[in-house]
């Protein structure tokens, strides 16, 4: 019924109702954030963060069902029979729009462990949101320009420093770490100043997957290998909300860590041209994937 709704009364109801649950979980992230400051013990600290961990997946289930209530958006999901939300996940997918990140919430919440994302730095100012984020140790990374690494060179490596101090609070908790490879979402112009390979896709950064894996290999269960298409074109959030978002497809295919893939990747070109090439080949498995997702246009 409400999924009937003309657009220009369901964006708003919706982003208001968004609103008001982000407000009120918020609200409850900062008392449980104030009470893990207080007490600079470990296994309390370790213990809070489960506790936000559980109060964002609420408020993310929260979400889900209002997509489920407002939006017709007919979902294609394919999962792992044997997802669990004690393991240590690292998620690699490909990145077309800001609905990726709703549409893997909607996908795989309460099925793996929370999930967090490596943020920009400039984030961390969004109101409530970035705080939020702070509070549920998302890591926020800033990166340099070749000109300001010429005059400061001393911050070479600030962000791999991030990379490793995230990983480490990771390993204490069950953790399902997201990372879009490509860097930045997907458009025709960035795909021709790349002259990319791939039909569908941006050259993958490999440095970050690298160094998740050299940080967390010994704790990580597995790696899930997630391909998002759209097969009725690619919209933001207001196309999703107002039904101009037809069908999503989330493909999920759980790989095993790559064997010998535990090195250093700045040091060690022998080792990065290795880890480089078993990128480009998953890039291009997922390449093939995706024109097969868009062919799939038949009923689920």
């Amino acid at each position: 019924m409400f999924a009937q709704l003309p657009a220009w009364l369901r964006i708003p109801l919706v982003y208001l109702l968004i609103a008001l649950s982000t407000v009120l979980h918020i609200l409850v992230l900062a008392a449980l954030t104030l009470a893990k400051i207080v007490l600079p013990l470990q296994s309390w600290h370790d213990l809070c963060s489960k506790g936000l961990a559980a109060i964002a997946v609420n408020w993310l289930h929260v979400n889900n069902l209002m997509f489920g209530i407002f939006t017709r958006i007919d979902w294609r999901i394919r999962l792992p029979e044997d997802l669990r939300q004690d393991r240590n996940y690292l998620l690699l997918c490909n990145h077309q729009s800001w609905v990726d990140i709703p549409a893997l919430q909607y996908a795989l919440n309460r099925k793996i462990p929370f999930m967090r994302f490596f943020l920009k730095q400039q984030l961390v100012w969004v109101p409530l949101l970035g705080q939020a984020w702070w509070a549920l140790d998302f890591p926020f990374m800033r990166r340099y320009s070749p000109a300001v690494l010429a005059r400061r060179p001393e911050l070479k490596g600030r962000d791999m420093e991030i990379t490793r101090k995230a990983c480490e609070r990771f390993r204490r908790i069950p953790s399902a770490i997201m990372n879009f490879a490509e860097g930045t979402r997907f458009t025709q112009a960035k795909h021709d100043k790349q002259q990319s390979p791939y039909r569908h896709l941006l050259r993958p950064r490999a440095g970050g997957t690298a160094f998740v894996l050299n940080a967390m290999g010994d704790v990580l269960h597995s790696i899930l290998d997630i391909t998002i298409v759209y097969p009725d074109g690619v919209g933001g959030m207001h196309d999703m909300i107002a039904g101009r978002v037809g069908t999503v497809c989330v493909d999920i295919r759980e790989r095993p860590l790559p064997k010998d893939m535990v090195g250093d990747y700045q040091g060690d070109p022998a080792y990065r041209e290795r880890f480089q090439a078993w990128m480009n080949a998953l890039w291009t498995e997922k390449d093939h994937r995706i024109e097969q997702l868009l062919g799939e246009r038949g009923p689920r």
